[in-house]
């Protein structure tokens, strides 16, 4: 039977050492050693929890360790990181288990000579725990939620101090898992009702046709899921295409649909009786769309691959509801993908051109009276209010509704931004 910490440590990495997505990486890895469910729960948890807290745990390791970082061998850097996570953070586990585990794994490794490295640097910590740094400083508030210096100092020059470290301890928490109600196959009511008849526990939001429930992994496997009930959805997401409030018989075109959860809402939204596209760039995304929208039985929906920061002629000025959720940096939802947190922020966003392309041409596709939503998960003013006010300047037929950003600590949600836009 394979033992979860190593499979833990090996993904861990593989996302270090090949960039992969950590998701993808996780699944691959329990899948390929067989754990049954509570060990795959359990390397899971492990992961995920130092993906989470890698800065942390690597001051810990500085203070203590006879040798720099940068010398530590790859898979015992992991292992590490593993073992002082264990003893910080998951109380189930003994530290003498964490501590001799981390050791058998080292042991049976490339890296076997480390053992002793390993032993040595895991008892002294549990004798010597290290202090960390006051959180007064940008770099203290890095060290003690784990995200890179170069996020928490913009964060902290374009929210202050108190919001920054508000919305770093939040994305240490967990996330709530949401779904979307689908009215063409059964009311709110009539969901929850199925759901909670097959264990899964479900309640109301105070927004409609939105679906809070206990996150028990992935429902994807789930008959009502399969029958096109429901599709699960952040509830930030959703936000963002019921802002459009589309009606039925409208016209609709998402310049970034992928994986296609707020087209197929505002499709929902429009009785599935109007036009719809979905526009995704790579061809195995969009087949991602076209399979969700069978599933949930919206026929409304068309899928098109094409490069939306290239204007299409034919789509000038046809569509009076227009969703432009553009690519960004994702430093609005570090607490579902941990990886972001350790990007570096220091300079201006790359993304900001074809950000505000794809704003031009989706507002070149709106008839006049429409509406556009310009969304990203990004909290960043550079992504967002920038693109915005240089849009406005540049555009004199251009009204603005509104502009919100979202902050976890304040609103519940995800972090994002949208601006709704009338022509």
């Amino acid at each position: 039977m394979s033992n979860p910490r190593k499979v833990a440590a090996q993904a861990l990495l593989r996302v270090e050492q090949d960039g992969a997505f950590s998701n993808i990486v996780l699944n691959d890895a329990i899948k390929g050693a067989e754990l049954n469910k509570t060990d795959a729960a359990f390397a899971s948890k492990l992961f995920y929890g130092v993906l989470e807290r890698k800065i942390t745990l690597d001051y810990y390791i500085r203070a203590l360790s006879s040798q720099p970082l940068s010398k530590v061998s790859p898979l015992t850097l992991q292992v590490l990181r593993c073992g002082i996570y264990q003893i910080l953070y998951m109380d189930k586990v003994p530290d003498s288990a964490a501590v001799n585990e981390a050791v058998k794994i080292i042991k049976k490794s490339k890296e076997s000579r480390s053992f002793g490295y390993v032993n040595a640097l895991l008892r002294r910590f549990l004798r010597e725990r290290p202090t960390l740094p006051e959180k007064n400083s940008a770099r203290g508030l890095s060290v003690s939620y784990s995200c890179s210096e170069s996020l928490t100092d913009r964060l902290i020059k374009e929210y202050g101090f108190s919001e920054t470290e508000k919305f770093l301890a939040s994305a240490l928490e967990k996330c709530d898992l949401y779904i979307r109600v689908n009215p063409l196959k059964n009311s709110d009511d009539e969901l929850i009702e199925l759901l909670n008849n097959c264990g899964i526990n479900a309640r109301k939001t105070n927004i409609s046709g939105a679906l809070l429930i206990e996150n028990i992994g992935s429902l994807e496997s789930n008959p009502l899921f399969l029958e096109g009930r429901f599709h699960v959805q952040d509830i930030s997401s959703q936000i963002c295409a019921l802002a459009l409030e589309a009606q039925k018989g409208d016209s609709f075109i998402d310049l970034c649909a992928a994986p296609g959860g707020k087209t197929f809402t505002v499709c929902e939204t429009m009785q599935n009786d109007g036009r719809v596209i979905a526009c995704e760039l790579y061809e195995q995304r969009a087949g991602l769309i076209k399979d969700g929208a069978k599933r949930l039985g919206l026929s409304a929906v068309e899928t098109v691959c094409c490069d939306s920061t290239e204007f299409l002629p034919q789509y000038e000025q046809c569509f009076n509801r227009v969703l432009c959720d553009v690519p960004c940096s994702g430093s609005g939802v570090i607490a579902r993908k941990p990886d972001i947190k350790y990007k570096d922020f220091s300079t201006e966003n790359e993304l900001s051109e074809i950000q505000f392309k794809i704003l031009n041409n989706g507002f070149g596709y709106l008839k006049k009276g429409g509406r556009l939503v310009y969304s990203t998960c990004s909290i960043l003013k550079a992504e967002n209010e920038d693109i915005i006010n240089r849009f406005l300047k540049e555009q004199p037929f251009a009204r603005l509704v509104s502009m919100r950003t979202y902050l976890p600590q304040n609103d519940g949600t995800d972090g994002f931004f949208t601006a709704l836009i009338e022509k």
